[in-house]
């Protein structure tokens, strides 16, 4: 609802959509990092997951409020920073609530419940919206994460520790250095400056649509239904990963999304006109990150001790933070200035590589040491 808003309500430009959204999505991953070393505390997790919910929550249902554009971008820049701070705690109290064996499941089960949101979201989104209008609705934004927050403190009693132990607030490299983290995070990057925005998946999907006639809101409309599809795909493959990392380990899962990506990559690279065709790549793109993105956590989880793993976390989001904005800068200039196949093959090279790396051994887990 947010470009509707800023668009249609508060009369902003797209210039100043993607200034909102960039410095956004920046301060995720600082977040991100900031919050790592701090849910290295078990004590501290749950009131950072929580807190970090309500913040979301709250802020982005106060953009409904708002009566000009910077005040939307500084709400929206408090629940992304909100967003980002929140995560390592969640994932850390989500390790330590699944024993080893079942990494994989508890991780999948986690992503899958991401993109079913993602898809239940918009539709909800616009029920109210047509029901309310824009404003109104934005208000109701709060509730889901009113929810949210209630539900991570329930988990966060079950994954209290009883040792009573206070852990010092810093971002141990050295020890995440010494447990291995550092060579995982060659594919991993690799695999992060090729993950480009889905913004662009759908944009090129609906020049692809509007092209063989379609009107341009027709072509839009079919578009985010092939990518309401993209999540619910991605949401069954995040699931069914998590199982197969329990069983082969999270590599093996991981360099199979990184595949699928460059399947996905070069589908948009030449470009169909058939609306099957299109959900068939965008298909591959939500299989790619359902198992890639469930496998990196995995991966942390089972790498470090619990004492490290919010550090842990922090980094690894961090680095996917800086990726994804690095590959969806490049790859837009590259679709704009030279052609959309040279901005998806760009993307698939560095898929590409992170196959490479992948295969080379880099990706790579021990047992975790308590």
């Amino acid at each position: 609802m947010l470009p509707a808003f800023l668009s249609n309500v508060l009369h902003a430009s797209a210039s100043a959509l993607g200034l909102i959204e960039g410095l956004s999505d920046a301060l995720i991953g600082v977040a991100k990092l900031v919050g790592g070393p701090l849910a290295d505390d078990p004590r501290r997790r749950g009131r950072i997951a929580g807190g970090g919910y309500l913040g979301t929550a709250l802020a982005t249902g106060a953009i409904g409020l708002v009566t000009a554009v910077w005040q939307a971008g500084i709400l929206r820049a408090i629940a992304w920073w909100s967003r980002g701070i929140r995560s390592p705690a969640r994932d850390s109290l989500l390790a330590s609530l699944a024993p080893p064996r079942a990494f994989g499941r508890a991780f999948g089960l986690e992503r899958a419940g991401d993109n079913l949101g993602a898809v239940a979201g918009p539709l909800l989104a616009a029920g109210l919206v047509t029901w309310l209008g824009i404003r109104p609705a934005l208000w109701f934004a709060f509730v889901p994460g009113i929810f949210a927050a209630v539900a991570i403190t329930i988990a966060a009693r079950q994954a209290r520790r009883h040792d009573g132990v206070r852990r010092p607030i810093r971002l141990d490299f050295k020890g995440l250095r010494g447990a291995g983290l550092v060579r995982p995070l060659l594919p991993i990057a690799a695999f992060e400056f090729g993950n480009v925005a889905v913004t662009l998946l759908i944009l090129r999907a609906t020049q692809l649509l509007h092209s063989t006639g379609r009107s341009a809101a027709a072509a839009a409309s079919l578009a985010i239904v092939i990518y309401a599809a993209h999540n619910a795909f991605g949401a069954v493959i995040a699931y069914l990963g998590g199982h197969w990392i329990d069983r082969a380990g999270p590599r093996l899962v991981f360099g199979a999304g990184a595949v699928v990506y460059v399947l996905a990559y070069a589908g948009f690279s030449i470009g169909p006109h058939s609306p099957w065709a299109l959900l068939i790549a965008f298909s591959l793109a939500g299989a790619g990150i359902g198992f890639a993105e469930t496998a990196e956590s995995a991966l942390v989880a089972l790498l470090l001790p619990d004492r490290l793993r919010g550090s842990g976390f922090g980094v690894l989001g961090a680095v996917q933070a800086l990726g994804d904005l690095i590959s969806t800068v490049v790859v837009g200039v590259l679709y704009t200035t030279v052609s959309p196949a040279a901005g998806f093959g760009y993307a698939a090279a560095w898929m590409l590589a992170s196959v490479l790396a992948t295969l080379t051994g880099a990706f790579s887990t021990r047992p975790t040491v308590s």
